[in-house]
């Protein structure tokens, strides 16, 4: 990943760095970022010298034929972990789990609070499960990471990317031992998201929207499916209207027509 791909796109993007002294050299830390782009999951990697682990939906390893192949040796290759998000308990219990072996490996582990990439770049809830329930259960600090115009390279929709500088801030590492032991208490766990997701926000200077990024994904595909149906409707309106004002334009026609010929 380093090598073939990182070098590559650091001289290519030439992504600056704030707070790179806040990652430890050695031992174990939880990387909580937020999430912008596909590539969110590369450009961090790239600018450290250790490993990262992150978490990867079960889809990138499981696609059939040549191409799902090549992304599930991908993706295995630079250090992803499998994760089924079908069921919400399911994938939440498996990200917990993955996380504390990465940890106890005493490596770094990499998370999305959010869940998902932010629909429209502002900075959403977190959810309180894998962040504050693998930093409870092992202890290790919390380093909050904050992307910077990474969705603005490669927009949904277009297929080259945009040679421009994105940006990635490290801020210090967050100590939740006050709460050892307190790994299942909702109360705590949403406590401990929160605060992360509020260092994030300062370094990211994003707008914070308190919802779930999947729920406004949802409010976003029924807003625009019920703008699609709007518009269906209004161009069947007009359409009836149009046949009607030519079907009235005809019948005018005819009757002058009549009237011409009786005089």
């Amino acid at each position: 990943m380093k090598f073939s791909i990182g070098g590559p796109l650091k001289l290519a993007f030439r992504p600056w760095v704030e707070g790179l002294e806040n990652i430890p050299a050695e031992g174990p830390a939880i990387l909580a970022s937020n999430h912008l782009s596909f590539s969110d999951s590369f450009f961090l990697p790239a600018i450290l010298d250790r490993k990262v682990t992150f978490i990867a939906k079960a889809e990138y390893f499981t696609t059939p034929g040549i191409k799902g192949r090549m992304t599930a040796a991908f993706f295995k290759g630079v250090g992803q972990l499998p994760v089924d998000r079908s069921g919400a308990r399911g994938a939440g219990e498996a990200a917990i789990k993955s996380g504390i072996e990465v940890i106890e490996r005493g490596e770094l582990f990499g998370i999305y609070p959010e869940g998902t990439r932010s629909p429209d770049g502002r900075l959403y809830r977190g959810k309180p499960g894998g962040l504050a329930r693998v930093a409870l259960a092992t202890g290790a600090p919390v380093i909050p990471v904050a992307m910077i115009d990474t969705e603005k390279i490669q927009p949904p929709g277009k297929l080259m990317p945009r040679l421009m500088r994105p940006g990635i801030r490290i801020g210090k590492p967050l100590d939740f031992s006050r709460y050892h032991g307190m790994d299942h208490d909702r109360f705590v766990l949403r406590a401990v998201t929160d605060e992360v997701m509020y260092e994030i926000m300062k370094l990211s200077g994003q707008e914070y929207v308190d919802m779930y990024a999947m729920a406004a994904k949802r409010q976003i595909a029924d807003a625009a499916k019920a703008e699609k149906d709007a518009e269906k409707v209004a161009k069947a309106a007009l359409a009836q209207a149009e046949k009607q004002a030519d079907k009235q334009a005809a019948k005018e026609a005819e009757q002058a027509e009549k009237e011409r010929s009786g005089s």
